[in-house]
């Protein structure tokens, strides 16, 4: 549309009309309150730090296996550093929910022993307003373990088992350790002396005792590792083959200009073609396509990780009701503020076991699914009767003398 517009001047001009935004106080409505932007600021610094302290703690349980892997199968750095990422969406599964209920316990206690939530009240931000960031951090970590959950976590693990499938399989990376007597399979030995610059291989000794009774040794001058389209080879150039029966009483040796040895046929057996649990995606899980080999009790074990998967995250709304409820009500003397912390850890450890426990009953019975999602938003609901007050020291204090003196 256009408008006269008048110019410095005084001469009127035709020209477009200027455009017209939102008023500034929708602007300012739209935005979230500066202290609600503070207190949101000092709830997500805690929680990740307590995720990152607690991903690396639990981290090391896994360390071990992962590093055994890794050394035994001739694997590089790159590799475990690799394996161990791939677990990281697993383990946010647990640590979040639990690592943002600290962080909110603690930068509440702290916004409160500072006497910083006494000054926002006096500043009129109601409870409401400060329920406000908290919520909003606990729909943040909800998104990302909902993420986690459904996604990242199968998606890690199948990434995991196809990764350990080649490395068990790649019998050939475990061989060049020169100098060692490694053992990359059950009944297998080998000792390399030197592998040259060009991948050629000096002095190589090999002895099968799969078969106890007729154990077989492969002596060899030089050799080289190959891969062939049929699999890992294992060329060896003038050696012999020395191969006893009847317990050693009995030797035959063959001498070979050139042989090759099959190192698949020492690798571990394939995985089966049906995926572990952690590796379905929420509809694997729900409508599992395989029909043999699953039984009814399998199909609920599935049933019961999806709505495990599904409700995990809500887990965060209780957490955040429970801290909002220990430091909003009650009294702030230094003890009387630690003894409702301990209660708050308490009730939060409960909620969160009584979830843990469930999974094994619902995966035998399937009308306990329900509970998944009640036990929550149950938690969710006691913690919103404390906070408003319905706890049951507030309705023992507001008896009537009457009911006192009787």
């Amino acid at each position: 549309m256009l408008v006269y517009v008048e110019s410095q001047q005084g001469r009127k001009t035709m020209g477009p009309a200027p455009l017209k935004g939102p008023p500034r106080e929708v602007q300012a409505r739209r935005r979230l309150p500066r202290l609600s932007r503070y207190v949101l600021g000092q709830l997500m610094g805690p929680v990740a730090l307590i995720t990152l302290l607690m991903t690396c703690v639990i981290w090391l349980t896994q360390f071990p296996r992962l590093l055994d892997l890794v050394i035994n199968k001739g694997q590089s750095a790159p590799t475990f550093i690799y394996l161990t990422s791939l677990l990281l969406p697993t383990l946010a599964v647990i640590i979040l929910p639990i690592a943002f209920f600290f962080g909110a316990l603690f930068t509440l206690s702290r916004l409160n022993s500072d006497s910083e939530l006494v000054v926002m009240a006096s500043a009129g931000y109601s409870q409401s307003q400060l329920s406000g960031p908290v919520f909003i951090a606990a729909g943040i970590v909800m998104v990302i373990t909902w993420l986690c959950a459904l996604w990242l976590m199968p998606l890690g693990q199948r990434a995991l088992a196809a990764k350990e499938l080649d490395i068990n399989a790649d019998i050939g990376a475990a061989l060049l350790n020169a100098g060692e007597f490694a053992t990359p399979a059950k009944g297998l030995t080998v000792f390399i002396r030197q592998i040259g610059s060009n991948g050629q291989i000096g002095g190589i000794l090999v002895h099968d005792n799969r078969d106890t009774r007729r154990p077989v040794t492969y002596i060899a001058q030089r050799g080289v590792l190959a891969q062939t389209p049929a699999g890992s080879r294992l060329i060896m150039y003038g050696g012999t083959v020395e191969e006893t029966a009847n317990g050693g009483a009995q030797l035959s040796v063959l001498t070979f200009k050139n042989y090759s040895l099959d190192l698949d046929q020492f690798a571990g057996p394939a995985r089966l073609t049906m995926r572990r649990t952690q590796e379905r995606f929420l509809g694997e899980l729900l409508n599992p396509s395989e029909t043999q080999g699953v039984t009814r009790q399998v199909r609920n074990a599935w049933a019961a990780e999806a709505h495990n998967r599904l409700s995990e995250p809500l887990y965060c709304l209780a957490f955040a009701m429970i801290a909002l409820a220990a430091i909003s009500r009650g009294r702030r003397q230094r003890g009387a503020q630690a003894a409702r912390v301990t209660a708050a850890c308490l009730a939060a450890a409960a909620l969160r076991i009584a979830g843990y426990g469930l999974q094994g009953p619902a995966s035998h019975q399937p009308a306990l699914f329900a509970l998944f999602y009640l036990i929550p938003l149950l938690g969710t609901g006691l913690a919103l009767a404390v906070l408003m007050g319905y706890s049951p020291a507030a309705l023992w204090a507001r008896r009537t003398p009457a009911e006192a003196a009787a």
